[in-house]
């Protein structure tokens, strides 16, 4: 599989482009730089690509962690505090000597995802990259805490259909539009309600909130130790612990 370094226009810096040429053109023939030909969201596995079953497997790596592999994936609106709770939570699970990895939306955006805006294809195809580096990580047997706005709920539900049964815990970080927007702690609502951000989720673009999540945690009521611990009560609950 050819590999070539281009230099962003924008930074100097340079990236990776891995071309994966159509079954019917040989693999070394080469393509104009900066064409990618292959649409990312939605696109489906070449049909000769098969699944290459390893010797350590999930159940093997989980059992050397000592714990159950799991996704607790924080939803809500910007500001509502899911990246806050998922470090505190992350915290407790560090001192028990849980081995975790948080996903964080801003953190994801800055690397792996920073070729996507906030349109709702890209949006889509966020949060389908997202996940399957969350299954990557349930793979590797870690509690794979994630905090994404994730606006849809078709996205998560396909998220959930990712992981097996009970390895998907919907957490919804519930603050009212209200109390987000009076935090503001980023500033993105004032540039919102001025016309500077019209996709911004709850201004210019819907938020989903879910019809039945694991756990409702209520960001508008009560404060973020208080709301990590209920995240810990159901870990230990669902014997994740």
């Amino acid at each position: 599989m050819p590999k070539a370094s281009f230099p962003a226009a924008d930074s100097g810096s340079h990236f990776e482009r891995i071309h994966m040429a159509h079954t019917s053109a040989p693999l070394h023939q080469p393509e104009p730089p900066g064409i990618v030909e292959t649409p990312l969201a939605g696109a489906r596995p070449n049909a000769h690509l098969y699944r290459h079953a390893m010797t350590v497997d999930k159940a093997a790596r989980a059992a050397v962690n000592g714990q159950k592999p799991c996704v607790l994936w924080f939803t809500g609106l910007s500001g509502a505090g899911k990246s806050t709770v998922a470090d505190l939570v992350e915290q407790r699970l560090h001192t028990l000597g849980k081995r975790t990895m948080i996903l964080d939306g801003d953190n994801v955006r800055h690397g792996l995802n920073r070729d996507l805006g906030f349109s709702d294809a890209d949006r889509i195809e966020n949060i389908r990259r997202v996940g399957e580096v969350a299954r990557l990580m349930v793979d590797a047997g870690l509690i794979t805490l994630v905090s994404f706005i994730s606006p849809f709920r078709s996205e998560r539900q396909m998220v959930r259909e990712l992981m097996e049964p009970g390895e998907f815990l919907e957490i919804f970080v519930d603050a009212s539009l209200a109390i987000c927007e009076a935090r503001d702690p980023k500033g993105l609502y004032r540039k919102a309600r001025a016309g500077q951000l019209p996709n911004f989720t709850g201004i210019g673009s819907r938020y989903e909130a879910p019809s039945a999540p694991e756990l409702r945690l209520p960001a508008g009521e009560a404060p973020p130790e208080v709301l990590a611990e209920q995240v810990m009560t159901l870990l230990q609950a669902r014997g994740m612990l």
